[in-house]
């Protein structure tokens, strides 16, 4: 016989769970590295330091050896962050500064510099051993305005054949050169004989407006340090380094 599905009645619908109570509010605080470090990360930092005491430099803080254990709680009092700036010198040297704060001003930095660093431009000119006075004072205008605009000049002279018996008057005419230049540029190496070629450079020389833009950055410089040095001598309210 096929039995019946043992049915009695409606099912009763099973109980909600209680939802649970909502956590206090907390006080929302600035997110801090260390739980988790990438190994692109240049710099190691807060909890990842292991070093059993460290250096601290700066001027929010008080400098001077530091256990680590003290200099992780004045970072997290900041709600700053401890990194680690030199980590071969003993102990190893830490700063208190907002990490992501700090790689921003060192990819500046480094963008400044690389645009300051100025690109060497050489410009070559070509002579043969028994070049006429007209296509000599061609060629001499032509390096004028190269080493006015900041160029390196690099002349030489080019021995075809048996030309090579006239490299005297080829080391002649290189030093001419230079002397009709000696206004503009100074000789950075003396005529010197590679193959069939004689060759010298020429470095520009700086000039008056170069030399005052320098002179003035030196002062602004030196100045930027007097004050620096005038505001760590001025007594902090800071975190004593003794424990």
């Amino acid at each position: 016989m096929e039995k019946k599905p043992n049915f009695s009645g409606p099912r009763k619908p099973a109980p909600a769970a209680p939802r649970p109570k909502p956590a206090p509010q907390q006080q929302q605080q600035r997110p801090r590295r260390g739980n988790e470090r990438s190994s692109k990360d240049p710099y190691v930092t807060n909890e990842h330091i292991r070093a059993k005491e460290v250096r601290l430099v700066g001027d929010n803080v008080e400098q001077g050896i530091y256990p680590i254990e003290k200099a992780r709680r004045l970072a997290e009092q900041m709600e700053l962050d401890l990194i680690e700036i030199s980590p071969n010198a003993e102990p190893p040297v830490c700063r208190i500064l907002d990490y992501q704060k700090f790689l921003y001003q060192q990819k500046k930095r480094q963008k400044e510099q690389k645009q300051k660093a100025a690109k060497v431009v050489v410009k070559e000119i070509r002579f043969g051993p028994q070049t006429d006075d007209h296509d000599y004072n061609f060629k001499l205008k032509h390096a004028q305005g190269f080493l006015k605009e900041g160029s390196k000049v690099k002349a030489y002279v080019f021995f075809r054949g048996r030309s090579i018996l006239f490299k005297e008057q080829g080391e002649v005419l290189l030093l001419r050169f230079a002397n009709d230049l000696e206004d503009l540029g100074k000789v950075e190496m003396m005529p010197v004989l590679e193959g069939k070629r004689m060759t010298i450079m020429l470095t520009p020389l700086k000039t008056q407006s170069q030399k005052k833009a320098e002179a003035a950055k030196a002062a602004d410089s030196n100045r930027d340090a007097s004050k620096a040095d005038a505001a760590k001598n001025q007594p902090k309210n800071t975190p004593s380094a003794e424990d």
